[in-house]
């Protein structure tokens, strides 16, 4: 991934963070020289900060075909938005600008780990659905499903672990541009009836009050 120095991010607990909010990973693996791609919802271990986790499909050839020789990338997108030159007060002044598009990437490299193990799949099984039914107000648990049933679904899957040797992440929100230029872009897209438009804005809300903060 291209990232410029302005739109580069390393805080690891930044990047967790982006990782828990959007959740949904493309893992690319390459088979016979040939990338695969399956898209899975994925989590940080809360024992293993350097550790992500996962399962699929016992019928997927991807757990089949782990080579812990190369690496894995797990690819994390947050919210995305055109910006149109029209949102510039630059144009304007000038006129010298151009489209664009902003969003949030994380980059995610490391060695893939079967897990082939009822217990750990369990244990993965349990973590994210714990993770993803907390806001609800009565959260569904694996354990409200009969225990047999439960079993068979587990033996139909299997676990994943994706140990992290380095992680990048690209947050393009418009830190490149003026003042003016940001905010005429945020109102834009505040504005906008599309919801990914209007998140993009609240994290270029959020990006710029975090780069004003002076550094500790």
């Amino acid at each position: 991934m291209y990232v410029p120095k302005h739109f580069a991010e390393q805080d690891a607990t930044l990047l967790r963070e982006a990782i828990a909010r959007y959740p949904l990973a493309t893992l690319v693996t390459a088979y016979e020289a040939a990338p695969v791609a399956n898209h899975l919802p994925m989590l940080v271990d809360p024992e293993r900060p350097d550790v992500l986790l996962c399962h699929v499909a016992r019928a997927n050839a991807l757990w089949r075909t782990v080579d812990q020789r190369s690496e894995a990338l797990a690819i994390f997108t947050g919210p995305d938005a055109y910006v149109s030159p029209a949102f510039y007060p630059a144009k304007r002044e000038h006129g010298r600008v151009v489209p664009t598009w902003n969003y949030i990437a994380v980059h995610v490299y490391g060695t893939l780990h079967v897990l082939d193990d009822l217990a750990a799949t369990r244990r993965i099984v349990t973590l994210l659905t714990d993770a993803h039914e907390a806001p609800r107000a009565q959260p569904w648990h694996v354990d409200d499903a009969p225990e047999t049933f439960v079993e068979q679904q587990l033996g139909a899957i299997v676990g994943l672990e994706l140990h992290v040797a380095r992680a990048i992440g690209k947050w393009k929100l418009g830190q490149n541009r003026s003042t003016a230029d940001r905010l005429g872009v945020e109102d834009a897209l505040s504005a906008s009836d599309r919801p990914s438009d209007r998140a993009t804005a609240d994290a270029m809300a959020e990006r710029a009050a975090r780069d004003a903060k002076p550094a500790d």
